[in-house]
């Protein structure tokens, strides 16, 4: 065996081991890696950027989204490509440099990447046979690898897809009370208008919990994040914020409101921001509020014509203002930087409803060709 034989059996066996270790840390690992390179982690950012560039400039939003929430699924088939090519590309470079094990010895490297695939795949047509010890070895460890590799794939794509499902239906139910796009203050009038308090005292309660599952669910699989609402008008950030706005304005400005369960909600919903802050690289609040004073007394008067007693203070906005810094700038830039369509008092809060939109569009766009001529 020489030098360069053993150097290929290395590399091969290296680019096994960080592709079997990345595939653990993603699929088996029930928790982010800390201070270990995840290759989802390094190439997800930079694709999104560029497919959040092109496809971002499409006018027609219904386009436009259709395109963005293609990302997250085609990116799992993507990540489960480069899993699958490192690995039999490893154990080709391997069996090249234990050529002379294998009869015929293959004419060139396609060729020992033609019998890795076949080894991977547990298919054997007979027309390379392992001879050596070693490469007999290799064989059956491939296709022991190639076997644990669909059974890993099948679970990935099931606790995707599980975890997806959970988090969306707690979003399209929440339309019938906070609108779409939601909004906290939709969210309260409409528990104040049809008298339900105790609605909205459940609706924290049920969103504490899904607050729990998210943050576990994709802190273990951060591509979730990229998994966009498939309604109109709907995004889990949004509905997110506007379940925290309506629990802060019930702890800051609102008397006689479920405290406890909003106090809670709010607790576990600045976690979950901390720790995907800490993932997307946000150290924690930029002293960003997110909304003015005066929106602020808009709201107050709005949930007082609801029926609502409202404590409008300077101390009250005080406090308000400090607490929603804790999460509202961390919503605001994962907002703008998964493009998700504003929605009251998130991100831009410059939205249009989609029925509107389209037509003012086309009117400024007849005024901007005016201006020309």
């Amino acid at each position: 065996m020489s030098a360069l034989d053993v150097i290929e059996i290395v590399a091969g066996a290296l680019l096994v081991v960080a592709a079997l270790i990345d595939l653990f840390q993603t699929v088996v690992l029930p928790r982010p890696a800390i201070g270990l390179i995840r290759v989802a982690r390094f190439i997800y950012p930079r694709i999104w950027r560029l497919w959040r560039w092109v496809w971002g400039r499409v006018g027609r939003l219904q386009s436009r989204e259709t395109m963005l929430a293609v990302f997250g699924p085609l990116s799992v088939l993507v990540l489960l490509a480069v899993w699958g090519v490192s690995i039999f590309v490893g154990y080709a470079l391997m069996y090249q440099g234990l050529g002379d094990q294998l009869l015929p010895r293959p004419d060139g490297f396609l060729t020992y990447l033609y019998f890795s695939a076949l080894s991977l795949c547990t298919v054997a047509f007979g027309d390379y046979v392992p001879v050596g010890h070693a490469a007999r070895a290799l064989v059956v460890t491939e296709a022991a690898t190639g076997l644990g590799l669909v059974a890993l794939v099948i679970s990935l794509l099931f606790q995707l897809f599980s975890s997806f499902q959970r988090r969306e239906s707690a979003v399209v139910a929440l339309d019938a009370l906070a609108g779409a796009p939601p909004s906290a203050l939709q969210l309260l009038d409409t528990c104040a208008r049809y008298d339900m308090p105790q609605q909205l005292e459940k609706t924290f309660d049920e969103w504490r919990i899904w607050t729990a599952e998210v943050l576990e669910s994709h802190l273990a699989y951060p591509i979730l994040v990229y998994f966009r609402s498939s309604h109109d008008n709907e995004a889990w950030l949004n509905s997110f914020g506007a379940v925290m706005d309506a629990a802060l304005l019930v702890l800051t400005s609102i008397e006689g409101g479920p405290r406890g369960s909003a106090h809670l909600t709010y607790k576990v919903g600045v976690h979950l921001m901390e720790d995907l802050g800490w993932f997307f690289g946000y150290h924690g609040a930029d002293g960003d509020v997110g909304i003015e004073l005066e929106e602020y007394q808009a709201a107050c008067a709005q949930l007082r014509a609801a029926g609502y007693t409202v404590n409008m203070t300077p101390e009250g906005w005080e406090k308000f203002s400090t607490l929603r810094m804790k999460y509202a700038s961390i919503i605001n830039r994962m907002a703008r930087w998964l493009a998700i369509p504003p929605a009251p008092w998130i991100s831009d809060r410059s939205y249009l409803p989609h029925s509107d939109k389209d037509s003012r569009r086309a009117r400024a766009q007849r005024g901007r060709r005016g201006m020309r001529l």
